[in-house]
């Protein structure tokens, strides 16, 4: 994998990956940023999100779940000194469908948290706190 970083302006950024998806970063205002993009932390965390939904998709689909919709919320809390890393996530998963049973969703998502996502694997073992919950929406 691969990816590159090409410095713009001030501290704007663009990211491109290596299957050549671009992604604009910039710092906070306050850092001399233009609110241009989002914030390289921010990315991490939205990286995480992906991981973990890409995980429950794809579980639920195997199992056969009529799903019509999934969305992570993720909310992190950062140390307070520097670097201000991670010390806390949370995926909040709110999954709608029909007829979804809730054994194969709670699965799904105890899968991706404990054995399937990359993402969240490394930054467990990196000493984040992660934990996952869920909702499931008839529809």
């Amino acid at each position: 994998m691969q990816a590159s970083i090409q410095w713009v302006k001030d501290v704007s950024f663009v990211a491109e990956s290596g299957s050549g998806h671009a992604v604009v970063l910039d710092g906070a205002p306050e850092y001399g940023g233009r609110n241009i993009g989002a914030r390289p932390m921010e990315l991490l965390l939205m990286g995480l999100g992906g991981c973990a939904s890409f995980d429950v998709v794809t579980i639920l689909k195997k199992a056969r779940q009529q799903i019509t919709d999934v969305r992570a919320e993720l909310s992190a809390e950062r140390a307070e000194t520097i670097p201000a890393v991670f010390t806390k996530i949370h995926l909040h998963f709110v999954i709608t469908g029909k007829e979804l049973k809730e054994s194969q969703v709670k699965k799904a998502v105890e899968l991706s948290a404990e054995k399937y996502c990359s993402a969240s694997a490394m930054l467990s073992a990196g000493g984040v706190v992660i934990t996952h919950d869920y909702e499931m929406i008839e529809g």
